[in-house]
């Protein structure tokens, strides 16, 4: 075997720095845009940003030509969950020892009221013996909502029974021994193990109803999210008018401290000229993304000018490749300029990606989008005959005969499970 030297000539395709940049910048949302100029401001001494001076609501008339309200802007302070019981604690007509064991319970619920941890476990965690602790669990669980400092969802609805319905002792006994069988709607099992009628098994079921699994879930502490929209759709004339929602993002500007070292010839000059064409690659590339951008947007929002008009029961199928045909652009790069960007419309916020749909065949030749697929078997199952809900095969069926719509048992049940639908067996009542 001989060992040779040879040359050879091949193209290869290499993926730059300033083209991996170029990628993600098409990637980001807005504020991840902003933080990513505050990074290469850090970066690159010629890099100067301008921050834009934000409208301040002080006392500035709005739409209706009233003054705004700076008392509207301050964050509201509403107690949480723990805060709550820890003020209803202090009305108990209870010891200063039993008050500390209420308040390190009240400490230790989850977000929706329930006590993670049983006696023993407390015990071991504290210094806190366990008759203080049991007793210290039936003092919280006089606190409100009812079923607060449940160990179990079964002590809960236990809780809640016997403080709404204390007239319904078969309510008490179903949830302490057939819990199970109740929430799999075997009536008739109920009925013959406990030998009463399916009309009073009805009356359990109903009250069972109106009990909250997560009594807490209401005043947990939360706050607010605030949703800064990518893209903004407004109605205009006949039309809709477009525009990306970047009026924040500061301006970019040369520092022109570095100005006179770009004519220059030394060796700090090629470090300039070197950030100096990071500076334009940065001024270019953002205008390329609010252009691409742009570009896909407008095509979107003709492309579902009825959505816009009428709501999600209008969407029409529409894919990334549709999209990327009409600009002459390449899939990936529609899906990428669409990834993670929330587009206000008349009908409301959603990720842009919520706006594409895929197509499923009907008998007159035409074709409907997923999303109106899911609306129509929403409608279909919240008009169904409770006592004989329909399977997913007859839903299949019913959008084949009724609707012209070709759709398979199995995606039927896809679609049931994503909307958060039970089966037929679950969503069955007892018929009386």
């Amino acid at each position: 075997m001989e060992l040779v030297l040879q040359q050879k000539q091949t193209l290869n395709l290499v993926m730059t720095t300033e083209l991996r940049q170029a990628i993600q910048l098409l990637q980001y949302s807005t504020y991840e845009l902003y933080q990513f100029l505050q990074d290469q401001q850090l970066e690159n001494p010629l890099i100067e940003l301008e921050e834009k001076v934000p409208d301040v609501p002080y006392h500035k008339p709005n739409r209706n030509n009233k003054t705004a309200d700076t008392f509207d802007y301050i964050a509201n302070q509403e107690k949480g969950m723990r805060e709550n019981l820890i003020e209803q604690m202090q009305w108990l007509d209870i010891t200063e020892d039993e008050r500390r064991v209420v308040h390190y319970l009240i400490l230790n619920l989850d977000e929706n009221g329930y006590l993670p941890l049983n006696t023993e476990e407390i015990a071991e965690n504290s210094s806190i013996d366990k008759k203080e602790i049991d007793n210290g669990i039936k003092l919280l669980q006089q606190l409100e909502p009812v079923g607060v400092g449940a160990r179990n969802l079964q002590e809960c609805l236990l809780l809640q029974a016997t403080h709404y319905y204390p007239e319904e002792p078969l309510l008490e006994c179903v949830i302490r021994e057939h819990l199970d069988l109740l929430a799999n709607k075997k009536w008739n099992t109920i009925a013959k193990q406990l030998d009463v009628s399916l009309s009073e098994v009805k009356i359990v079921n109903d009250c069972l109803q109106n009990l909250d699994p997560k009594p807490c879930s209401c005043i947990s502490n939360f706050q607010a999210d605030y949703l800064n929209p990518d893209i903004i759709v407004e109605p205009a004339g006949n039309g809709f008018s477009v525009y990306l929602n970047d009026g924040y993002l500061p301006q970019i500007r040369l520092n022109s401290q570095y100005a006179d070292f770009l004519t220059s010839k030394n060796e700090v000059s090629s470090y300039i000229q070197e950030n100096y064409k990071s500076y334009q690659w940065l001024v270019n590339s953002l205008e390329q993304r609010r252009s691409t951008i742009l570009k896909i947007v407008n095509v979107i929002v003709r492309k579902q000018y009825r959505f816009l008009m009428n709501g999600f029961q209008a969407l029409q199928p529409l894919t990334l490749k549709e999209v990327a045909d009409e600009i002459n652009m390449h899939e990936s790069t529609v899906s990428r300029a669409t990834m993670n960007k929330v587009i206000q419309t008349p009908k409301g916020a959603y990720d842009i990606r919520s706006l594409f749909a895929s197509k499923l065949a009907t008998s007159d030749g035409n074709s409907a989008s997923q999303t109106k697929v899911k609306l129509l078997l929403k409608d279909i199952v919240e008009n169904e005959s409770k006592q004989k809900p329909f399977s997913d095969q007859k839903i299949a069926d019913y959008f084949k005969t009724k609707k012209g719509i070709t759709i398979s048992r199995r995606t039927v049940a896809k679609y049931r499970e994503e909307l958060k639908i039970p089966s037929s067996s679950k969503r069955k009542e007892i018929d009386i």
